[in-house]
């Protein structure tokens, strides 16, 4: 009976230090930024640049998962101005989520206190700014939510940790774009490429030792291809999801998406190209930087290594390559197998096609031939306050039709707790990058054509990885399955900001009649007001 009871207090022991562990890392970061504009010369002209205090990129924000965020964010720009912060699932928290179906954008000269929580996540992330085309001149940075210590990783700690923010640029203002996309035509091609805002870096590790690289696509519309000269890269994760760790020569990574991967510097020590291209593009943009291995008396040297072919099938068939592992957890102590979400029966299937039609004259871009247009007054609030004239339930169909295009604040309505499959119909000849907020979703599915019941036979419904943005190839379909746990209004957008801002997206009102604090939070004490929420009580 003793040694049975010092057992029991020694289980109570170590259940308690386990849990004041656990509490112990759920602490507050607090933050204050400012955004301001300023000079730099990314591609060698100088131009204005949206600093977040006086950096471009942006600081980079290192959270602990269940970190607590109080993040004061000062606007000193000319225009109204909103973060998000793409890949946080926001939990029952859409009201922090920083886009303008759920926020009044921050005034000149004002300020917005986020709050938010990094509940159950770990991985690579990022922030940009969701207004206007501000996206195009920076306010955008690396986002890491690394593992709290009693949840271990299935790889070791790497030696470094590096974050590579990649995308295309234009030396043009972000005035002077949303002036092109304003008056109907299409952005042009871009002036080039850059690594973390420059267009060459340096990346310092010592010979034998092993480094993380994070890297984001922060670009407006191209996909990228990343490779490391001479270095075999190991895929460990993907926008949260730890995966089976395949080696590769090179990563398609396309608009809004992240991964990250483990490099052993494993050669003779001298330095070796970094290289991003784009993809699937007449005029191919390459830019590089530099792994320096720190004994290295040699400089780069010799051509920039290739890449892959141009091909879809290429990319499509690496896309194929990415797997859960069913063995690992992720933020949690459970397994990510554990779910077993292709067991579950759908509730609905919803299909979703892209299309670029003209309205007016005037180059659009469209979901099931509706065309998205921001209200004066953001959705949530709408909801929360119970304004009508602001949305309609009923604005969108959820299968394409041959209906004329035409203009709407489309808002697709669905139950808390719903588990749908939404397949993404890209009838188009450029690959399309498309992401839902509040989530991430299996990636169950490529293939050509279009889609229909019997393209289900194609489906991964064992270890297909969980992101929240996936790519849609050309004249192809992509399916999803989403469990819809978050209550909320969650945009779904084209990823590629030019199509964003010309109404390829719509809002997902996940709902529940009940009221009730288990399933949502209250909205935010500090809530901005704007449109037809002026005079409200919070």
């Amino acid at each position: 009976m003793r040694k049975l009871a010092l057992l029991h207090l020694l289980c109570g022991i170590l259940v308690f230090w386990s849990v004041s562990v656990v509490k112990a890392e759920d602490d507050y970061k607090y933050f204050t930024w400012t955004a301001t504009y300023g000079m730099a010369s990314p591609l060698g002209v100088s131009q204005q640049v949206i600093l977040i205090n006086g950096q471009f990129p942006g600081p980079r924000l290192d959270l602990v998962t269940n970190n607590n965020v109080i993040l004061n964010l000062i606007n000193k720009l000319d225009e109204p101005l909103l973060l998000t912060w793409n890949g946080i699932k926001q939990r029952k928290n859409s009201w922090q989520d920083g886009v303008l179906g759920t926020n009044c954008p921050i005034p000149p000269n004002s300020n917005y206190t986020y709050k938010f929580q990094a509940k159950d996540q770990i991985g690579s992330y990022t922030y940009f700014p969701s207004t206007q085309l501000h996206r195009a001149v920076g306010g955008f940075g690396a986002l890491n939510v690394y593992a709290r210590s009693v949840i271990p990783v299935p790889y070791a700690k790497p030696d470094g940790d590096f974050s590579l923010l990649i995308g295309d640029w234009y030396k043009t203002s972000h005035k002077a774009l949303q002036q092109i996309l304003d008056s109907g035509k299409s952005l042009p091609f871009p002036d080039g490429l850059l690594i973390n805002g420059q267009k060459q870096s340096t990346f310092n590790g010592d010979q034998g030792k092993t480094y993380m690289f994070r890297i984001s696509n922060v670009g407006l519309k191209n996909t990228i291809n990343f490779r490391i000269q001479g270095h075999k890269m190991k895929l460990v994760e993907v926008e949260g999801s730890h995966v089976i760790q395949n080696l590769y020569d090179s990563f398609d990574v396309h608009v809004g998406q992240s991964l990250s991967i483990l490099v052993t510097l494993d050669q003779s020590p001298k330095d070796y190209y970094i290289v991003a291209s784009t993809r699937f593009t007449t005029t191919v943009l390459t830019t590089t930087a530099v792994l320096h291995y720190t004994n290295s008396q040699t400089p780069v040297s010799g051509p920039v290594p290739a890449g892959p072919p141009d091909q879809f099938q290429w990319s499509l068939m690496q896309a194929r390559t990415f797997r859960w592992n069913l063995t690992s957890n992720a933020a949690r102590p459970n397994p990510q197998g554990s779910f077993h979400y292709g067991k579950i029966t759908p509730s609905r299937t919803i299909v979703l096609a892209n299309s670029a039609p003209l309205i007016s004259g005037k180059q659009r871009y469209a979901v099931n031939s509706v065309s998205y247009v921001n209200p004066d007054t953001p959705l949530k609030l709408a909801d929360h306050f119970n304004i009508p004239g602001v949305f309609s339930l009923n604005s969108i169909q959820t299968i394409p039709t041959a209906a004329s295009p035409s203009l709407a604040t489309a808002v697709l309505p669905a139950s808390l707790h719903e588990f749908l499959e939404i397949v993404f119909q890209n009838n188009e000849d450029t690959v399309q990058s498309s992401h839902l907020d509040g989530y991430d979703f299996w990636v169950i599915g490529f293939g050509s054509g279009t889609w229909t019941q019997d393209s289900r036979k194609e489906y991964n419904l064992v270890d297909a990885l969980t992101r929240h943005t996936t790519q849609v190839y050309p004249k192809s379909w992509t399916a999803i399955y989403v469990s819809l746990d978050n209550q909320g209004m969650w945009n779904l957008r084209s990823a590629m900001w030019d199509r964003q801002y010309l109404g390829q997206q719509v809002y997902l009102r996940v709902y529940n009649p009940t009221a009730s604090l288990a399933n949502e939070y209250d909205i935010p004490t500090n809530a901005l007001l704007c449109g037809k929420a002026v005079g409200r009580h919070p």
